[in-house]
């Protein structure tokens, strides 16, 4: 499904726009620098590795005379995505830059360059492949795996007297039951932030799904119902749960109030994913964590498994003079040493090649427990990556309505259903 770019920058703000005319930091594709130099601009989405790619930058310069990398990171408070296409419509397109899987790769397809005869394409799982292939061809570089489910702690858990993991419904009930008896919170919910509801928690019931490639399918056609569907149902129970046994005022509790209250032994459990193990880490170094399933039924070995995807995905411009260049940098962070010490140890991500090893001590426990699943087959996909263009954020206002008890929770699925029908492409 190809999409004109030029009809979808039609809401851009005119600020943006103006604003993107005015970017100095990023040249309109490759670029020669003094005495002949091949400059690749890169624009990325992941500001908690600026840094890192500063010192990738020096080490790849280094062996590599007369290519220059130019790495600009916007993200943070601002809207990466939005920044982007400001970008393109100023006419400054960077030779590489980040974009998520499956709708995303849609947005941007026509101005991709095919990847598919790259060396480091063969050691990349189909998980990772899915998100960014079209046609028969793959258009990204996977440049990590991220997984979530509750984060526990488990001096806690020992404390309370849950000796093992909660992997069914009852189960999770009955912990949360001795940890608010033993004195803790046995929840802290961030549902003030629209990603922890629309993005995360919704894609349960969708990657829970017997075939979530069909169910999908069936949306698409108008032949499914969610209000109907019994896995939904029970995505809803566990909400239900974790605001019975959750932290006061669910709704204004943000990302940073989640990790300090998590990190500093307030409160047992809490949504979110490997990624915030260096936040945890800058509050609270001694916190034994660990990383579990969403239960949403009492079948215990389906909910035994862990939500992972490929966040982000390196892309090259078509169009770019440097083209080459680009692909040879994609190719020396997957296949040297160097470059994969940077995709583990300095950036402390799990890769997504299977050729590429991490070290327990480079990812932490998170990324152990992460690991651990994924070597064992217990993941499933992150479908909301699939949702229609809106989708996620819609959802989420919609969960935050069920959650301040204004709608029932058939009034929410059927709202579900309808956002779907109303933004699907037709």
């Amino acid at each position: 499904m190809k999409h004109k770019f030029a009809k979808k920058l039609m809401w851009v703000p005119a600020l943006l726009l103006a604003a993107a005319s005015a970017l100095s930091g990023c040249s309109q594709g490759g670029s020669a620098g003094e005495s002949g130099q091949k400059v690749i601009n890169i624009y990325q989405g992941k500001v908690e590795i600026s840094d890192q790619l500063q010192e990738m930058k020096k080490v790849y310069e280094a062996s590599h005379p007369g290519v220059i990398l130019n790495i600009q990171s916007v993200g943070g408070g601002t809207d990466y995505a939005a920044s982007l296409k400001s970008r393109f419509s100023a006419g400054a397109q960077p030779d590489i830059f980040t974009i998520g899987g499956f709708q995303e790769r849609d947005l941007w397809l026509e101005y991709l360059e095919d990847l598919s005869d790259q060396p480091w394409t063969q050691h990349m799982d189909q998980v990772a492949k899915d998100p960014m292939s079209a046609d028969g061809k793959l258009y990204g570089f996977p440049l990590n795996y991220e997984g979530y489910g509750f984060l526990y702690n488990k001096d806690i858990f020992k404390k309370a007297g849950v000796t093992e993991i909660p992997k069914t419904l009852s189960e999770l009930e009955e912990a949360a039951k001795k940890i608010q008896a033993a004195g803790y919170t046995p929840f802290v919910n961030a549902y003030a932030e629209w990603w922890v509801l629309g993005n995360h928690n919704v894609n349960v019931p969708f990657a829970r799904q017997d075939d979530p490639d069909a169910f999908m399918k069936s949306l698409n056609d108008g032949t499914a119902d969610m209000a109907s569907n019994k896995i939904f149902d029970g995505w809803l129970d566990l909400l239900d749960l974790t605001l019975k046994y959750g932290n006061a005022n669910p709704l204004t509790t943000d990302y940073n109030t989640q990790m300090s209250t998590f990190a500093n032994g307030k409160a047992a459990m809490t949504q979110q994913g490997n990624w915030v193990q260096p936040t945890l880490d800058g509050i609270n170094p001694d916190l034994n964590v660990g990383m579990m399933p969403m239960p949403i039924s009492d079948d215990a070995e389906a909910n035994d498994k862990l939500f992972v995807g490929v966040p982000t995905y390196w892309v090259v411009s078509k169009n770019s003079p440097v083209k080459e260049e680009a692909k040879e940098l994609l190719d020396w962070m997957a296949g040297t040493p160097e470059g994969q010490e940077f995709l583990t140890k300095k950036f402390q991500f799990i890769p997504a090649f299977n050729n590429i090893k991490a070290a327990s001590e480079d990812i932490g426990p998170l990324g152990s427990d992460l690991t651990k699943y994924i070597g064992e087959g217990k993941v499933l996909n992150w479908y909301f990556q699939q949702l229609p263009i809106g989708t996620p954020q819609d959802y989420a206002n919609l969960m935050q309505s069920y959650i301040a008890g204004r709608d029932t929770r058939e009034q929410l699925l059927e709202h579900m259903q309808a956002s779907y029908d109303n933004l699907k492409v037709r």
